[in-house]
């Protein structure tokens, strides 16, 4: 399979949890250290991690690139777009996951990889027949998400009007697109 790096993205405050997601544990890993291991076993090199919100409390990113985004407040979106901006001029494609879905599989990560060995220009995972994480996006699609990669919106819109570019990726068995939102959610994890 082509190379391809891999982006996570963790800048954000955490507000409803009450502190960045970035730092919390789950079984004693901090859901950013479970991230870098989700993209690099998927296949993914480098992995580069957006940091913002709390990104002097982050523990060593063994595995992970940071990438400090001083501009994280202005939402995902920005955060995405400093993400890819920050990969090497190399990198044909980039695998995006978030830091607070920690049921994300490797295996999800490796076929979105085989999707864009296959020709696809983006390539979603979908769990029940719904889009999510990963998403593959090819360098060639990066300047097309100036447009749309704005406030808390990343690339949805985009893959919402461009489905020409879009391979969806059943991934239904080998994971699960749920994020953690508050500290409720993590027993239920």
């Amino acid at each position: 399979m082509p190379v391809t790096a891999g982006l996570l993205l963790a800048a954000g405050a955490g507000r409803r949890y009450g502190r960045p997601k970035a730092l919390v544990e789950l079984d004693g890993v901090p859901l950013v250290r479970r991230g870098i291991t989700l993209l690099s076993d998927g296949g993914c090199t480098p992995v580069h991690v957006v940091l913002g919100a709390g990104a002097d409390e982050v523990p060593d990113l063994p595995g992970g690139v940071p990438v400090r985004h001083d501009g994280w407040s202005d939402g995902l979106g920005s955060s995405l777009l400093k993400g890819l901006a920050s990969l090497p001029a190399a990198a044909p494609a980039a695998v995006v996951v978030l830091v607070d879905q920690p049921l994300l599989s490797p295996i999800a990560v490796r076929r979105v990889r085989a999707a864009y060995a296959d020709g696809a220009v983006i390539a979603v995972a979908t769990y029940a027949g719904r889009r999510g994480h990963p998403i593959l996006l090819t360098r060639r699609t990066w300047p097309l998400l100036s447009g749309y990669a704005v406030g808390d919106r990343g690339a949805r819109d985009l893959l919402r009007d461009r489905p020409d570019l879009v391979v969806e990726v059943p991934c239904d068995d080998v994971g699960s697109p749920v994020d953690v939102d508050t500290p409720a959610d993590l027993p239920r994890i």
